[in-house]
């Protein structure tokens, strides 16, 4: 069996039975491959109104989604011009070849799971490096960044304050863009922790805010509540489901505990930050 690429770009692979007797170009897009049905055809050994029946079939009795397993495709003819065919998904391969009992289908089933398994490895290598290359890239412009406010010419508190604001942030940068990469792993945590009540939260929120104000970086504005937001989020955060906590380790609670206070905004306006 070749699995030879063909051309990488387009992600098209040569496909070859076991017995050299059937090639095939098999596109390889959006985690799965595409075969027209004029591919099925060969590779079932069945006509066309054999392989449109069954396909048919399958979207009548509901088995698949045609929107979801069926896409348009140009393709150049051998007199060069270009016509639209219907690709399906390695989905509908697979049902056809059940229900036409073809061996051929069992075989070309592990072959797709193989090479899609394999594109999968190889596209999160691909990002990881793209990740690391760029993470690198942001620490040496930030290390430039920092050199430079430290040069005399710097001394505009606007500039400045800029680079402070990049240098602060940049850890959450990396975070984004590892999530926006598929990249971010989930990091170990410790179970249980302890929720503060209402009253406790404020306490805390009026010594952070004293602080704040003696450095000139908050006002009188700064941890106002609106109603009882605040005292609805620490309560959710203490539910169960099934008779287990719904936030077990202190990093689930901490990490949803920020997301509420966002989302649910519980302070007058002027607290976004």
């Amino acid at each position: 069996m070749n699995n030879n690429t063909k051309n990488k770009e387009d992600q098209v692979v040569i496909y070859q039975t076991y017995d050299n007797s059937i090639e095939l170009e098999v596109s390889f897009a959006h985690d799965t491959v595409w075969l027209t049905q004029a591919q099925m055809m060969a590779l079932f050994g069945k006509t066309k109104q054999n392989i449109s029946l069954h396909i048919n079939n399958i979207f009548k009795e509901g088995e698949l989604d045609k929107a979801s397993v069926v896409k348009e495709s140009l393709i150049t003819a051998a007199d060069g011009k270009q016509y639209k065919t219907k690709r399906y998904n390695l989905d509908v391969t697979i049902s056809v070849g059940y229900r036409v009992k073809s061996q051929r289908g069992t075989q070309f089933r592990i072959w797709a799971t193989q090479r899609l398994r394999e594109y999968l490895v190889q596209g999160y290598s691909i990002n990881q490096d793209r990740f690391d290359q760029n993470a690198a890239e942001l620490q040496q412009a930030l290390a430039l960044i920092r050199k430079a406010a430290r040069s005399p010419e710097v001394n505009a508190e606007s500039g400045r304050g800029l680079v402070e604001i990049i240098t602060r942030y940049t850890q959450t940068f990396l975070w984004l863009q590892r999530y926006d990469e598929g990249l971010l792993n989930e990091p170990s945590c410790q179970a249980g922790g302890r929720l503060p009540n209402a009253d406790e939260a404020m306490q805390a929120l009026q010594e952070l805010k004293q602080s704040l104000m003696d450095r000139g970086e908050a006002s009188e504005l700064f941890a106002n509540l609106r109603g009882d937001g605040l005292a609805s989020i620490l309560g959710n955060l203490e539910q169960s489901v099934f008779g287990e906590p719904a936030y077990p380790t202190i990093e689930s609670k901490a990490a949803h505990f920020l997301y509420f206070v966002v989302k649910n905004h519980p302070f007058l306006d002027g607290n976004k930050r």
